[in-house]
């Protein structure tokens, strides 16, 4: 049971936004239009489902850190004391929360000021301004609720959709294994640490968790990586390394198709960093541990252009045929990515994401309708749409 529906008010550059995703979600938009602060409000909502806001329960779903004046919107007329909202949907449950946080004499924790837990048409959670001698303000009332919660209600899904969410963006050195990885979660870092123990799950045979699904998504990042006949995992002392390599417990080792036999062997630390990120989506998508809902911040990161098309046609089916429910959020800046993406598939969904002239940042879908699709039979593609500013979303430069 996916989220439907999430609606942010007075954060950062987000006056209002209000947006239905689907299970695959791609945001587009120019260098500072507010697509990363969209992630960051999924953060922020996160954590308060959690029950606490703190810069620890932020920094553990990706969140950045900041000062109440930095994430408070600061748009002419906006008053200083109002309250920052979030709200998400699913198809029988809602919850809703505003936070508050002095920008003058901040606190270490946001306090909440309302909290909302709907199931169809019955409140689950209540908490009001009025109630804020009731209850401990910096602890959430629904994370608390939990306990009673029946596991497979609708509200209790989407609690925990929502606490497991995090933002992934991973790095060429943390995925190499030479740069530790600050927020490790199971099965992979923020940064894309352990990459290595996520795959060796996924590779080994017998196990009851590694289904058809999982060889599908093995074989076909392997046939993404052209180069390699092969990957695994092996002890680190086993696998030629260069001398830099960070000592791990696990090591990924590639087999070159090209090479001699006997030389053959790449460890991950001298491999392509484009075969490293195939790796870390096809683990994120197929891992068991992987959360319900996530996010990958600049998912094109170090990917040729018909490499990232490539791959985003598969992440698209990967999420949309995994026996486990799923739902992920990506960013990109590479346009041809946008080719792979099966807009006809109201699942997958493209956002374009830009700023108004006032400064404020707005989320707009892109629907495959008569006119785009009148071009596309001329032979538009997405990625030229999207450069020439049919869809939006491009800078202003």
């Amino acid at each position: 049971m996916i989220i439907s529906r999430m609606k942010f008010s007075s954060f950062k550059s987000m006056e209002k936004v209000d947006f239905q995703p689907g299970v695959v979600n791609i945001f587009v938009g120019a260098n500072g239009s507010g697509k990363s602060n969209l992630l960051e409000a999924i953060g922020v909502l996160s954590a308060a489902a959690s029950g606490r806001v703190d810069d620890e329960s932020l920094k553990r779903r990706g969140v950045r850190p900041g000062l109440p004046s930095l994430y408070k919107c600061a748009f002419p007329g906006i008053k200083e004391s109002s309250p920052i909202e979030f709200s998400a949907w699913n198809e029988h449950a809602s919850y809703e929360v505003s936070l508050l946080n002095p920008i003058k004499e901040p606190l270490p924790e946001w306090r909440y000021d309302k909290e909302n837990l709907w199931e169809d048409d019955k409140i689950v959670i209540d908490r009001r301004q009025g109630d804020r001698k009731k209850y401990n303000p910096e602890a959430g009332l629904a994370a608390l609720s939990m306990v009673e919660l029946d596991a497979q209600s609708p509200s209790a899904k989407l609690l925990k959709a929502l606490r497991d969410f995090a933002i992934y963006s991973p790095d060429t050195n943390t995925l190499r294994g030479i740069s530790p990885d600050l927020q490790q979660r199971p099965p992979i870092g923020l940064a894309g640490g352990q990459l290595p123990i996520a795959l060796d799950d996924l590779l080994i045979p017998g196990k009851p968790e590694n289904d058809s699904f999982i060889e599908k998504v093995r074989g076909e990042a392997l046939a993404l990586i052209d180069w390699a006949e092969s990957y695994s995992t092996d002890a680190f002392k086993k696998i030629p390394v260069s001398p830099g390599f960070s000592l791990m417990q696990k090591v990924i080792q590639f087999e070159d198709r090209f090479m001699k036999r006997g030389r053959n062997i790449l460890s991950g630390y001298d491999a392509s960093e484009g075969a490293l990120f195939v790796l870390f989506h096809a683990a994120l998508a197929a891992h068991p541990k992987s959360p319900t809902v996530c996010a990958v911040d600049n998912a094109d990161h170090a990917l040729n252009p018909r490499l990232a098309k490539a791959l985003l046609t598969k992440v698209c089916g990967w999420y949309l045929d995994s026996p486990r429910p799923r739902q992920i959020f990506l960013t990109t800046h590479n346009p041809q990515a946008l080719d792979g993406i099966p807009l006809q598939n109201d699942k997958v969904r493209l956002f374009t994401v830009s700023r108004t002239e006032s400064g404020r940042t707005v989320v707009n879908r892109i629907e495959l309708n008569e006119k785009l699709q009148t071009m596309a039979d001329k032979g538009w593609t997405l990625s030229r749409l999207w450069v020439m500013g049919h869809l939006g979303g491009v800078a202003n430069v």
